[in-house]
C-alpha cells in the first residue's frame, strides 16, 4: 500500500524522528559482523531480521515516549551493485534484499503507527564509493547507476527514498534524476567535513543550489549527514533562501575526523546531552527543520537526549 508516496507528512509540520548510526550500533553495541559495513546482510536469516527489527524497536519506542513520527530508513545504505557484487549478490538476489529491507519496517510500521503520528518508510541509498571519500561518476553515470535500487523501492510499500553520506554533487544530482523519472520522493543528504563543506571541497550551499539548479528543485528536501554539528553549525547563513530547504539533521555523535573515525577501533559515542542541546540551538534558527536523527557513533540514547533538549514540553505517550 502506498501511505504517503504522494504526501510526505514530514512535510506538513510537527517533529519526526530517524534511527542514528546503524552500522557502528550493530557493531560496537551488538557484537555483529558486518563485511563492508553492509548492514543488509543480516537480511538473509531470520536472526538477523530479528536483530534488524530490535535496532528500529529501541528508536520507535522514543518516538512513542515523545509523541513524534517517524522516518524510518531501510537497511540497505550498501545494498547497491558494487558493494553488492563485493558481498556476493547476484543482480536478483540485491533486488530481493531490497524488498525485503522495506518487508522489514512495514512490518515494524503496522506494530507501532498511531493516528496523528505516522510513520514514513524510507528506501536508504547509500553512495556508489566510500561516505568518507570523493566519486567520480557524472550526473548520467550515477541516474543510471542508482535507478534500479530506486526502481526497486518504486515497486514497494516505500513511501520515499533517502540517499545518505553522498559525497558530491553529481552524484546527488542522478539519484534526484532517478527518483523523478521513477515516481519516487527523494531526500538528499551530503556527508559534511569539519570545515563545514562537502567532501569535495564544496559549500552545503553550492551542493544545494546545484542540485536544485539541475533537477527543477525535484528533492523533497534535504539533510545534513555525518558530521558533527559543530563542524557545520558556521556554515549557515540564516537569512538565505537555500537553507529553508533543509529538513532533516543526521549528525555523528562524535567530533573526530572522518579519517580520525575511519582508523579508530573504539567507538566515541560523543556526549548526547551535548548533542541534543546542539540540535536545539540549530532547530531554533531553522524551524523548517523537522527529521532529528543521527549518524556514525549515535544510537537511541543520542535520539532521546535530543527529543528532551527539543522537545522539552511533549509529554510522554
Amino acid at each position: 500500500m502506498l501511505k504517503y508516496r504522494h504526501n510526505l507528512p514530514q512535510l506538513n509540520g510537527g517533529t519526526f524522528l530517524s534511527d542514528g548510526g546503524m552500522e557502528t550500533t550493530l557493531i560496537f553495541h551488538h557484537g555483529l559482523e558486518l563485511p563492508h559495513f553492509a548492514s543488509f546482510v543480516l537480511l538473509a536469516t531470520q536472526e538477523g531480521r530479528e536483530q534488524i527489527k530490535n535496532y528500529y524497536r529501541d528508536y520507535l519506542n522514543v518516538a512513542r515516549r515523545h509523541g513524534t513520527g517517524f522516518v524510518l530508513d531501510t537497511a540497505t545504505w550498501r545494498a547497491n551493485p558494487d558493494w553488492g557484487e563485493k558481498l556476493g549478490y547476484s543482480p536478483q538476489a540485491l533486488k530481493a534484499a531490497n524488498e525485503e529491507a522495506v518487508d522489514v519496517v512495514a512490518e515494524l510500521r503496522e506494530e507501532y503507527e498511531q493516528p496523528g503520528r505516522p510513520i514514513v518508510i524510507g528506501g536508504a541509498i547509500g553512495p556508489r564509493g566510500d561516505g568518507y571519500k570523493a566519486g567520480s561518476m557524472d550526473a548520467w553515470e550515477a541516474e543510471d547507476y542508482h535507478a534500479p535500487q530506486i526502481a526497486t523501492f518504486a515497486g514497494t510499500a516505500a513511501d520515499m527514498v533517502a540517499a545518505y553520506t553522498l559525497t558530491n554533487i553529481d552524484e546527488a544530482i542522478g539519484i534526484a534524476r532517478a527518483a523523478q523519472r521513477l515516481g519516487m520522493p527523494t531526500a538528499i543528504a551530503f556527508t559534511v567535513e569539519t570545515d563545514g563543506k562537502i567532501v569535495t571541497g564544496r559549500s552545503i550551499q553550492e551542493a544545494i543550489e546545484g542540485v536544485d539548479a539541475a533537477t527543477g528543485g525535484y528533492p523533497a528536501y534535504y539533510i545534513v549527514n555525518c558530521a558533527h554539528p559543530s563542524h557545520f553549525e558556521g556554515a549557515f547563513d540564516h537569512n538565505s533562501g537555500w537553507i529553508k530547504r533543509i529538513a532533516g539533521l543526521k549528525a555523528n555523535a562524535s567530533m573526530m575526523s572522518h579519517q580520525e573515525l575511519d582508523n579508530s577501533e573504539t567507538l566515541d559515542a560523543g556526549d548526547p546531552v551535548d548533542l541534543g542541546l546542539r540540535y536545539r540551538a540549530l532547530t531554533r534558527q531553522m524551524p523548517q527543520v523537522r527529521v532529528l536523527g543521527g549518524c556514525c557513533g549515535t544510537d537511541h540514547r543520542h535520539i532521546a537526549a535530543i527529543c528532551e533538549a527539543c522537545l522539552p514540553t511533549q509529554s510522554a505517550a
